[in-house]
């Protein structure tokens, strides 16, 4: 056994070396498909997890007017600049009302190279947990909380301390810091959604960082004036309020939503907010299902090409296999290296496609943060970096087999007969 082991080992090395240029085009359609496919998986997975996730702690966003879809990408994905802000006033009245079971104020403005900094109250943790050591922030003092991505980005750990900068965009030539330092106080436990790229500080941090203006009232008060005092509720405002509903009962939205978006034309209710992430999803994300296809048509073609040239060479290796009949090779071995030389080719490219998967990611990480907020982590697709190569070896065993089947049935004596 080991020795029919050892022979068809040989067999199939020698075979790939005599062919390496066909090998070697191959390997490297196989890695493409393979690379294409767990990257297109990857991709999908992190969307659906950003998008299908984002709406189990929150019914509705209430923000100032403008479009829904654009109210949950600035305040669940983090991107675009704030469409405004509403009143302190109207986040007291939603919080209180009798259908709203948690009430989020989320208040932006600043960034921390390029990562935007929000604040909020200590309800925004909820089901949130820290990574150990580590503690929320006072909201009372100068202490942040921070993403894992900011943290393993910007090196900022627990007892870091750093300025925010002015606006939502960073620019290192002109950073506009902010004199007051904040001091982390811990960092969150990776969530794979876009708040692991967000620093969180109290919500009275933005209202008194230096050079703000509270419009809350209508018109504008230097922060600075309220140094020593209270700030007054009148003269605050927030950029969003995310909302959690009562359970049990009918659901307070169709009230909410009529007397926001119907009734107000000054503020808007996203609700449902799974509906409004899943149009998002639809509207954003077409072009994963186009990649899910050509993915599919890559490897059919990976496939194709791998038969094509297995069974090409049958013609210049038929002398070859009729002696290996002759000296005595039975009809399985000969079949077992065929497919064998085809598993190989497709084990090689899988490996290499692990290769093809990290250079997609590397090069559409970046873009795909920056237009939809998602965060790309290439560990994470989990099983699919398993059965993607074990799919490539099943492609390998289905392309080797018709090429097999011709070596299975050659006849030594009439092949050798010809060649004399």
């Amino acid at each position: 056994m080991l020795r029919s082991v050892s022979t068809w080992f040989l067999i199939v090395t020698r075979s790939m070396r005599e062919h390496a240029l066909s090998t070697s085009i191959t390997v490297l359609a196989a890695a493409l498909a393979g690379g294409l496919v767990m990257a297109v998986l990857a991709i999908h997975s992190a969307t659906s997890r950003a998008f299908g996730g984002m709406d189990l702690a929150y019914d509705a966003i209430l923000g100032p007017a403008g479009g829904q879809s654009q109210l949950v990408l600035n305040t669940l994905f983090h991107l675009d600049a704030s469409q405004g802000n509403i009143p302190w006033s109207l986040y007291r009245t939603i919080a209180n009302d009798p259908g709203v079971e948690r009430a989020v104020p989320y208040a932006v403005g600043d960034n921390f190279r390029g990562f935007r900094i929000i604040g909020t109250t200590l309800e925004a943790f909820e089901g949130r947990s820290l990574v150990e050591p580590g503690t929320w922030f006072d909201p009372g003092k100068r202490q942040a909380v921070v993403g894992a991505a900011v943290a393993r980005e910007t090196g900022l750990a627990r007892g870091s301390t750093f300025s925010p900068s002015h606006g939502l965009t960073y620019d290192e030539r002109d950073p506009r810091q902010h004199a007051e330092r904040y001091a982390v106080v811990g960092v969150m436990a990776p969530t794979g959604t876009p708040d692991d790229r967000v620093i969180f500080i109290p919500i009275e941090g933005v209202y008194r960082m230096g050079g703000h203006e509270l419009r809350g009232s209508g018109e504008a008060i230097d922060a600075e004036a309220f140094h020593a005092q209270e700030i007054p509720d009148a003269h605050k405002e927030v950029s969003a309020v995310l909302l959690r509903f009562r359970r049990g009962g009918m659901s307070p939205g169709l009230r909410l939503n009529r007397q926001f978006n119907v009734l107000n034309e000054r503020v808007t209710l996203a609700w449902p907010i799974a509906q409004v992430l899943a149009d998002l999803y639809r509207k954003l994300f077409w072009a994963i299902e186009v990649l899910r296809t050509v993915a599919g048509i890559v490897v059919v073609v990976a496939g194709a090409g791998l038969l094509a040239s297995l069974y090409n060479t049958m013609s210049e290796r038929r002398r070859e296999l009729a002696v290996f009949r002759a000296l005595g090779a039975r009809r399985g071995l000969v079949f077992g290296v065929v497919v064998g030389e085809a598993v190989a080719i497709a084990a090689l490219g899988s490996l290499l496609g692990f290769a093809v998967y990290g250079a997609i990611l590397s090069r559409v990480r970046d873009t795909l943060l920056q237009t939809t907020g998602v965060v790309l982590v290439p560990t994470e697709l989990g099983a699919g970096l398993l059965w993607v190569p074990i799919g490539m070896l099943g492609v390998g065993v289905v392309a080797g087999l018709l090429p097999a089947m011709k070596a299975y049935t050659t006849d030594p004596c009439r092949t050798l007969a010809r060649s004399l």
